[in-house]
């Protein structure tokens, strides 16, 4: 007959309360009567308990699984794709398939092409800044006062200086000294001319007779004006002073490209004609650089240089800003934001990157033009001034009275 420590053993190893009573039944054996009730009342709460920690913990992951769904919504919903980061970073330049267009894009005639982003309800909005540059030209381009300093004719000079992409209608107006090296390479690799930057050989880029880059002055007056009225165009200006002093740096002081006709032709012609003292026998300086520049009777001179001139003569006679209405102007000094806005709103955003651009290489250098300018009288900086006061005016880069009072 099993001893009643065995079956109270057994009684504990199934859960159940030493409170209860085993007492002796029928053939000499421990039975458990009534108050074995509370072990059973015990097993049954802990099941219990046990199923209602599973169901919130279910509950919990539900909670969750539903909040994460909720927030990736958000986030689709009030993401601003045209937004661009001002540290966006573009590591190198190459073609990229064409994704084509997107099921319910908007359409529209060539003629008729947006500038600017697109709300849900087909609203056009472009980004304040650029619309208050392009007011700008336009309010100067009316000024009377400036007419002399801000328009110029349409002529062959200006048409040689615009470049065509007619595979993705652009037209895109070279200012040397402002980072035009760059752009050349996107619109010769989106003619196909080349499959990448890294392709393109650095002796090619500026021949044009190898880079497939077509001149606007190369095709009909009608062809000119259908061109001129129907495709997207753009380009760069930065501060006119500091543009000059990279002009005379490039081209006078360092030379990398080696054209010796800079300092063998052109600079003797300059130093000839506007050297105060004749002793003097170092190369051109920048004090004759700017008096060339300033002197009102420079034109002769010009003539004589012929198209070398483009590197430091004023925007407006490269690009004539008041008698073609350009899209976007971009900003040298903000070129890490107007890069990609004009890649954007030419449509070719997803076919090519602007190049990196160095960290501080755009930031205008107020102490650099202070350097430069040192010791070169008044006059001469006021006559410089006057020359290009247009410039200054029409691109809003404020007038350099540190230097002129």
């Amino acid at each position: 007959m099993p001893s009643m420590a065995s079956a109270l053993f057994e009684g504990l190893a199934l859960g159940r309360t030493p409170l209860a009573h085993l007492l002796p039944g029928p053939g000499g054996h421990w039975q458990e009567h009534y108050a074995c009730f509370p072990g059973r009342i015990t097993e049954w709460l802990t099941f219990d308990n046990m199923h209602h920690q599973w169901l919130l913990l279910a509950a919990c992951f539900w909670v969750i699984f539903m909040f994460m769904v909720a927030s990736k919504f958000i986030t689709l919903t009030f993401k601003d794709p045209d937004a661009y980061s001002a540290k966006q970073e573009f590591l190198f330049l190459t073609a990229m398939p064409d994704s084509g267009k997107l099921q319910g894009e908007h359409q529209f005639p060539e003629e008729l092409k947006p500038t600017g982003k697109m709300l849900s309800d087909g609203q056009l909005v472009q980004p304040l800044v650029y619309m208050e540059r392009l007011e700008l030209i336009r309010n100067v381009c009316r000024d009377e006062a400036l007419k002399n300093l801000s328009h110029t004719a349409v002529s062959k000079f200006v048409l040689d200086r615009i470049f065509v992409c007619d595979k993705h209608k652009i037209l895109f107006c070279q200012t040397p000294k402002v980072g035009n090296t760059q752009w050349k390479k996107v619109l010769i690799v989106l003619n196909g001319a080349f499959p990448s930057i890294e392709d393109i050989p650095e002796n090619v880029v500026h021949d044009h007779e190898k880079n497939g880059l077509p001149r606007l002055s190369a095709f009909s007056d009608a062809e000119i004006q259908k061109r001129l009225k129907t495709y997207f165009k753009f380009f760069i200006v930065r501060d006119p002073f500091e543009r000059l002093i990279s002009a005379f740096k490039d081209k006078f002081v360092h030379n990398p490209r080696f054209e010796p006709w800079y300092r063998h032709e052109i600079a003797p012609g300059i130093i000839r004609k506007y050297r105060r003292n004749r002793t003097e026998t170092r190369g051109i300086q920048f004090e004759d650089f700017v008096r060339y520049l300033g002197d009102p009777n420079h034109r002769w001179l010009d003539l004589q240089f012929g198209d070398h001139i483009i590197h430091w003569v004023t925007y407006v006679e490269l690009c004539a800003p008041c008698e073609i209405s350009y899209s976007v102007i971009g900003h040298h000094e903000t070129l890490e934001d107007d890069a990609p806005y004009i890649l954007k709103e030419a449509g070719i955003d997803h076919l090519v990157s602007y190049p990196t651009i160095p960290p501080g290489i755009t930031v205008y250098n107020k102490t650099k033009v202070e350097h430069y300018f040192l010791g070169i009288s008044k006059r001469d900086i006021r006559r410089l001034y006057a020359r290009f006061e247009g410039d200054f005016k029409l691109f809003g880069y404020q007038k350099p009275d540190f230097l002129l009072n």
